[in-house]
């Protein structure tokens, strides 16, 4: 099994909507830490799991300097964007969102 991962950064905005009164419940930002891991039994024709730019790509120019509320049809934490991230990445089976040094979610496929 081949496995790569991929890192990138975006600065987004977002408000959550939530069943208690918090601060999140207006609009701030984050500069996001994104990671994506994607694998493969077998490599493409061109010899990769998937070409790191195709990533990068996918998912930066849809969430990178938005408001995550306008963009995503769901309430946008962290848990929810990493399983959405994973659902677009075909090859993706793990994703890491962080939206500070001490806040971060993970999800697996198949745990």
């Amino acid at each position: 099994m081949y496995t790569v991962r991929k890192r990138m950064e975006i600065s987004a905005s977002h408000s959550l909507k939530l069943s208690y009164p918090s601060k999140c419940e207006n609009l701030h930002g984050h500069n996001w830490t994104i990671t994506v891991w994607c694998r493969a039994r077998e490599l493409n024709a061109d010899g990769m799991v998937v070409d790191f730019s195709q990533i990068k790509e996918k998912i930066h120019k849809q969430l990178d300097h938005k408001n995550l509320n306008k963009v995503l049809p769901f309430n946008t934490t962290a848990e929810n964007m990493t399983k959405w991230i994973c659902d677009e990445i075909p090859e993706a089976f793990k994703v890491l969102v962080q939206e500070s040094e001490n806040n971060m979610a993970f999800y697996e496929e198949g745990k």
